[in-house]
């Protein structure tokens, strides 16, 4: 196995912590447009799902501008007092960096939104690169945003992992031939979404133990 160099970061329940600010988007935008709320079991089952597939799944009877405009504005009024840092991450990212590992993140959210997370929690000089949905064609799990992603690093697929939370995540990495890892701190995918997946390479339950992965990879 090559040396691995390159740590690719998902954004949403991998790097911060979203899930109040989405599920109470959503239910939002199903009052304005259905009159009532859905089952918030409903709403995790889309997460990482590029948001103008789920809207147009969702709402087939609503022009998705309007859909997503609907949901953008209740989130950009809250986002800044819901997001939250997943506890460790800060540390791992910038523990990476003094080991020598190229750190990137590569996202289906909007840079604007990114961008504010990452600059409330001073994250954004802790990236090498970093990739959002405005900055592809084709979105996970297709493998342009990982593939947009490595040319910018100069990395090369085989010495690089990625972190997420969702099978987007996990297939956008194998479909890039990329090692994937899944993190088991946010909505944990069921064992049967696991399966849908065709499996991540590995699973990752706390920040400080990936390390240990990237010397189990290393040693394969």
């Amino acid at each position: 196995m090559a040396e691995i160099d390159t740590i690719l970061f998902d954004f949403a329940g991998t790097v911060m912590n979203t899930n109040d600010a989405i599920i109470a988007s959503w239910q939002h935008t199903f009052r304005t447009i259905d009159g009532k709320e859905h089952q918030v079991s409903e709403i995790t089952r889309t997460f990482g799902e590029p948001i103008v597939i789920t809207m147009k799944k969702k709402f087939p009877h609503v022009p998705v501008e309007e859909s997503l405009q609907i949901y953008r504005d209740y989130q950009q009024d809250i986002f800044g007092d819901t997001v939250k840092l997943f506890p460790g991450m800060k540390e791992l990212i910038r523990e990476l960096r003094a080991a020598g590992y190229k750190t990137a993140l590569t996202t289906s959210r909007t840079k604007k939104t990114a961008y504010a997370a990452l600059e409330k929690f001073e994250l954004t000089d802790l990236f090498d690169a970093i990739i959002t949905c405005d900055d592809t064609n084709a979105h996970k799990p297709d493998p342009e945003p990982v593939l947009i992603t490595l040319d910018k690093l100069e990395s090369e697929p085989e010495k690089s992992v990625m972190l997420g939370d969702t099978m987007y995540d996990i297939m956008c990495a194998r479909n890039a031939g990329v090692i994937s890892i899944l993190v088991g701190w946010a909505v944990a995918p069921t064992p049967e979404e696991i399966r849908g997946m065709d499996g991540p390479d590995y699973i990752l339950k706390r920040p400080e133990d990936l390390f240990k992965i990237l010397g189990d990879i290393e040693r394969a």
